[in-house]
């Protein structure tokens, strides 16, 4: 029997084929990956403006991502007739690599992304500034900071976010009650037991939520610091500038891109960690961390943590039960709650500026794209679908509400020679953690040295 295509079979049929071969540069076979195409339309339609998508500086590249994203750009080309969009896939591991050589060749595409603040940082200075350009959509669909976290000081707003990850604290409820200590604020602004909710009052707290094998909280004198069972607080797999954030915003870099340093609020985050694991003890140290008490490696994970300060992808791999959500206490009077988040951003050689940041922003308001890549949404009437699985009971609009107070620079921003300077910063972290009696100042300038001449060797 012999059925005729019509136009929508003939654009299925080409996205499967160009599919497989994403899917085959994917696999880890001995081919080196390379880009793949979505497809065009077919010759008859109306001439429209090309623009190319690049996908594979992060999320997007695993197999059963593309044939949604490729579906996803037929159907796009489907519903509007001004623009031509392709999709070039390229598998993470090389495409770094081949964006560069397309950016050299005088060949790159116009949008990239999904890509994060660490991945962005390969490529400084060639972004597109999205400024004048964000008056043509309704940017008021964003949460409160989600845009305002990829407006780069010096380059201006580099792209829209796809997917964001805000933090706030991971509460274990039942530790609070078995203590008979109140929860923690869930709306920013409130006051614990008619107290400011600071880093000075949950210091306060998670002392005594530290408690010995004896059941002595770390407040007692009979309190035994060589066999504890449940802490009262701790950073969730994060660095020392995810540390220092807490304290307010800052980078190792000063403004002018070349200067190492450390901010005064960063160095007084530092001492207060040091102190919190090795003097006032309400946090697990190095040897702590890798002890039977937190088997697995998850802190928080394992019960015996009462408070940890992670982002929105950790509830993945909290307890199923007795966990909320607490706001990030304040420090100098100024609540700073950090953010992962991932963006998709237009290369400033574009030729077509004014229809790619439409693609843009029909991207960021999808909730298919957004699903397939695991984050929250950004745009704000996505949001109660993304927690519609989550445990009942969970407050996520608290998580959702520190959108507002994203650190800017990010936690995660760009350094010279970057590579280099994180494996600096994460030695220094090593060195607080498993280091008794250190002198934390020394060990301060000691890195801001260090990160100098790598700086300097960029």
């Amino acid at each position: 029997m012999s059925q005729k295509l019509n136009r929508r079979d003939f654009l299925r049929i080409s996205a499967l084929t160009a599919a497989g071969a994403a899917l085959a540069g994917c696999d880890g076979g001995e081919e080196e990956p390379t880009a793949t195409t979505a497809p065009v339309v077919p010759p008859t339609a109306a001439p429209r403006v090309p623009v190319r998508w690049f996908i594979g500086l992060g999320t997007g590249t695993q197999p059963e991502q593309v044939p949604e994203e490729q579906n996803w750009v037929v159907d796009y080309n489907l519903g509007q007739d001004a623009v031509n969009l392709t999709l070039e896939i390229v598998a993470n591991d090389v495409a770094f690599d081949a964006l560069k050589t397309q950016m050299a060749a005088g060949n790159a595409p116009d949008i990239i992304g999904p890509v994060g603040v660490r991945g962005r940082n390969e490529f400084t200075d060639v972004w597109l500034d999205l400024t004048s350009y964000l008056g043509a959509v309704d940017t008021s669909v964003f949460g409160e900071g989600a845009l305002e976290a990829w407006n780069v000081p010096g380059e201006g707003q580099v792209g829209i976010p796809i997917a964001v990850y805000p933090s706030a604290l991971f509460t274990k409820t039942n530790l609070f009650d078995e203590a008979g200590l109140p929860q923690p604020p869930q709306v920013y602004g409130d006051t614990y037991d008619g107290d400011a909710w600071t880093v000075e009052k949950m210091t306060e707290v998670a002392k005594l939520l530290t408690v010995d094998a004896n059941g002595n909280d770390s407040t007692s004198a009979a309190f035994d610091p060589d066999n504890i069972v449940q802490f009262g607080f701790h950073h969730q797999w994060t660095d020392p500038r995810g540390w220092a954030t807490l304290f307010g915003a800052g980078n190792f870099v000063a403004d002018d891109g070349v200067t190492a340093q450390c901010p005064e609020h960063w160095r007084a985050a530092f001492n207060w960690m040091y102190d919190g694991m090795w003097n006032d003890i309400f946090m697990p140290n190095g040897p702590y961390q890798n002890s039977d008490i937190f088997a697995g490696g998850n802190p928080f994970g394992s019960g015996n943590v009462a408070m940890a300060h992670c982002h929105t992808w950790f509830s993945c791999c909290v307890p199923a039960e007795d966990w909320d959500f607490g706001c990030t206490p304040s420090y100098d009077g100024v609540v700073t709650s950090k953010l992962h988040t991932d963006m998709i951003g237009i290369l400033g050689s574009t030729d077509v500026p004014e229809e790619s940041v439409q693609v843009l922003y029909d991207i960021a308001n999808n909730g298919t794209l957004i699903g397939i890549w695991g984050g929250m949404p950004p745009v704000t009437a996505l949001q109660a679908g993304f927690f519609a699985s989550w445990p009942e009971g969970v407050n996520w609009q608290t998580i959702v509400d520190g959108l507002a107070y994203a650190d800017v620079p990010n936690h995660e921003a760009w350094m010279p020679n970057f590579a280099q300077a994180d494996d600096r910063v994460k030695a220094f972290q090593s060195t607080l953690q498993d280091t008794a009696d250190l002198d934390v100042d020394a060990a301060i300038d000691e890195l801001v040295s260090d990160l100098q001449a790598i700086f300097d060797a960029a």
